[in-house]
């Protein structure tokens, strides 16, 4: 058995990474990926390496060659494309014909990361002839093909063919194959020939199999990756994903949490640090986004105004005490130009409410002190040290809610002495049913000019990827200056639709956080019953007390279980690592949460 490995490709679309180094000498996650080529090859007992290169191909053989010198686990034989930059990949395989029919081989690509146990199961594998493929995912781009029952690929189907009405029964090419010397000798290399001849050398090699794939007697078979990781690098996002996929221990989990979302392109993760509302929107609401989802991709949203008639039409508001934000975000960024002064801050909390106020002092009053849940009265005597003051309730972190008749205090100090209250009740709603309550209403809002209240549609309404939030306030100069600082078209078609829509659903959005108390209160129960602190909550979260190294848990919990979650560690107030936060999910995922935490409990 040898490896072959195409090597030739300039890597443009990777840019400053591949200015000087062709791209399997890319370092991802402290080590190149042709050293990890390599250790995969040798763990699976292949000595010989071929290696067609092109692009800067001499930094490559010169590396290889002194790094492995006195290595008599590997040899490298070299095959040098000199028109690399005219070529794609099908031609570096023909250049390397002769090396290729002489045995069993391994073809790889240079631009993969991959887990090394990958290239052992192929070698073992006992077909002769077999593709890795992995089942199709969004995040997949290229070459699919059809796997039938018994294991054997039937169909290679190019990008151009690709057909997303049939998603559920593609398998995304890996892009590692096993081929025997007599399938390479007797079919490969005569279609290979023969396709260069017909259509020229700026092709890919996996057009050959396609061709050969409708030969019965060709029977390529499917080995299909589960759990192994593996990622292709064709640009810097990958390069970026690639890294933290590989990256280990607290490099890892950092590199993840800084993303921020986007973890669709990350097959499996469960996600539970960011917040969502799992069970909204519902089945038949999402059904009638897609089937408007042509005509908003090609149309303009409306403007600011029309927005705010919507969510008033939402919230039974005044649209003109309205105003709606790509997300809560900008709008707490806005707000930068009316918050000034001292800023008192109840902490730990959301950090935007800090970073957001570069030009505020912040004074922060310590909820540790209270063993992370609000004391009104407390709140009440840091109103008299500040010039204004943000509540979020329930908390964020803990989750630690104010009763209406105790906020409506808090309002009416902050009324009498001048200073402005913002009030975000981004998971207000997830609150019991019997202590729920909005301060988005005509006549506090009228009644305490004072007041600015925020919220996340994104959180609570189960649609971050729409980025929706709003302010509602009823002094009129206030919602001047935030709207001057805004854009016209801030948000998008999407959004927009959802706030034209929703009035149409909001029994099932109510039901759907009765459903998420109903499961925080579950998962609550099963967490204190195994010994852990948990935090009362009224939130789309819990906040946990451990009994060991917070962050040494959350580490593996994401390289052992594929789970993220919110490690609070140096957060504001959290000195020692002792807390995390759990996003509530649907009960067959709080399930696998709650079992693995009952393996670990000290």
């Amino acid at each position: 058995m040898q490896a072959l490995m195409l090597a030739a490709g300039m890597g443009k679309r990777l840019g400053k990474f591949t200015n000087n180094n062709t791209k399997c000498m890319l370092e991802v996650a402290g080590e190149k990926l042709i050293d990890r080529a390599v250790q995969a090859i040798k763990y699976a007992g292949i000595k010989k390496f071929i290696i067609v290169t092109g692009y800067e191909g001499k930094n490559l053989i010169k590396y290889l060659l002194q790094k492995y010198k006195d290595d008599k686990d590997i040899e490298f034989e070299f095959i040098d494309n000199k028109i690399y930059d005219k070529t794609n990949n099908i031609y570096s395989l023909y250049l390397a014909k002769e090396y290729f029919a002489k045995d069993d081989t391994i073809l790889l690509e240079s631009d993969l990361i991959y887990d090394k146990s990958i290239i052992k199961q192929l070698v073992d594998n006992k077909n002769a002839n077999v593709a890795t493929v992995a089942k199709y995912a969004a995040w997949m781009d290229g070459t699919v093909v059809n796997v039938a029952d018994e294991g054997t690929i039937t169909q290679f189907i190019e990008k151009k063919d690709f057909d997303y009405s049939k998603i559920n029964d593609y398998y995304k090419t890996v892009n590692i194959y096993k081929f025997s010397k007599e399938f390479i000798k007797n079919q490969y290399i005569p279609f290979l020939s023969a396709y260069i001849a017909a259509y020229g050398e700026n092709e890919y090699y996996e057009t050959v199999l396609k061709a050969i794939s409708h030969i019965a007697k060709s029977q390529i078979k499917a080995h299909i990756l589960t759990s192994e990781k593996w990622y292709e690098i064709d640009d810097a996002q990958d390069y970026d994903i690639a890294t933290a996929l590989f990256s280990k221990g607290e490099e890892k989990l950092r590199h993840m949490q800084n993303k921020y979302g986007g973890y669709w392109r990350y097959d499996g993760l469960l996600d539970y640090c960011y917040l969502v509302n799992p069970y909204f929107p519902s089945h038949k609401m999402t059904e009638k986004m897609i089937s408007e989802y042509d005509t908003l991709l090609r149309q303009y949203p409306s403007g600011l105004n029309t927005q705010n008639l919507n969510a008033g039409r939402m919230f039974g508001v005044d649209a003109n005490k309205l105003l709606v934000g790509n997300g809560a975000a900008e709008i707490i960024n806005v707000l930068r130009y009316v918050i000034k002064g001292k800023l008192g801050v109840c902490v730990p909390t959301f950090n935007e409410y800090i970073r957001c106020f570069p030009d505020c002092e912040i004074v922060k009053l310590n909820t540790a002190r209270t063993d992370y849940c609000y004391e009104v009265d407390s709140i009440l005597n840091h109103i008299d040290k500040v010039d204004n003051m943000v509540i979020i309730n329930p908390d964020n972190p803990s989750g630690s809610f104010i009763k209406y008749d105790d906020i409506i205090k808090i309002i009416d100090k902050c009324h009498r002495q001048n200073k402005l209250l913002v009030f975000d009740e981004s998971f207000i709603d997830f609150a019991r049913k019997d202590i729920r309550y909005t301060l988005i209403n005509d006549d506090i809002l009228e009644k305490h000019h004072n007041l600015i209240v925020i919220k996340s549609i994104s959180k609570s309404y189960g649609v971050p990827g729409l980025r929706l939030g709003i302010m509602a306030c009823g002094n009129e100069n206030i919602n001047k200056v935030v709207r001057e600082n805004m854009a016209v078209w801030n948000i998008n078609s999407f959004a927009e639709y959802f706030l034209q829509i929703i009035t149409l659903y909001q029994k099932d959005y109510f039901n759907a956080c009765d459903k998420v108390a109903e499961e925080r209160e579950h998962m609550t129960a099963k967490l204190r019953s195994l010994g852990y602190k948990v935090y009362d909550s009224q939130a789309n979260f819990i906040m946990l007390k451990l009994n060991k190294n917070s962050t040494q848990t959350a580490i593996n919990l994401l390289e052992k279980q594929n789970i993220l979650i919110k490690d609070l560690y140096r957060k504001d107030t959290f000195d020692k690592p002792e807390y995390i936060r759990l996003a509530i999910r649907e009960r067959k995922d709080n399930e696998r949460i709650i079992a693995t935490l009952a393996e670990n409990i000290l």
